[in-house]
């Protein structure tokens, strides 16, 4: 299944009230849960910089991915960003033979 890295800034008043948060958090996450049941969750960082949070996850295709990505839209995120990305040892091994 691809992985895909979603990059999330929420506008400054939704972090405000740490149980506020917590709350939209967890409703965002049941909101994701029922519309993408096949999405393996693998990682959900607070971060510093231009992105309020990051969540690594497995989605069985690039529509779901979109889905994901438009459910956080929706509920609040002011940018939402969907990468897919590629483990470190999957990209040596394309890179093998490659005459680049």
């Amino acid at each position: 299944m691809p992985t895909f890295v979603l990059m999330t800034r929420l506008a400054p008043d939704a972090l405000k009230n740490a149980e506020g948060r917590r709350t939209r958090g967890k409703a965002w996450m049941q909101k994701v849960k029922s519309a993408c049941p096949n999405v393996k969750w693998i990682a959900h960082y607070a971060l510093l910089g231009p992105y309020d949070f990051m969540d690594i996850y497995d989605a069985p295709d690039v529509e779901t991915a979109h889905r994901v990505s438009l459910i956080s839209r929706a509920e609040g995120a002011l940018t939402a960003e969907s990468w897919e990305a590629m483990s470190y040892e999957s990209f040596l091994k394309l890179m093998e033979g490659l005459s680049v």
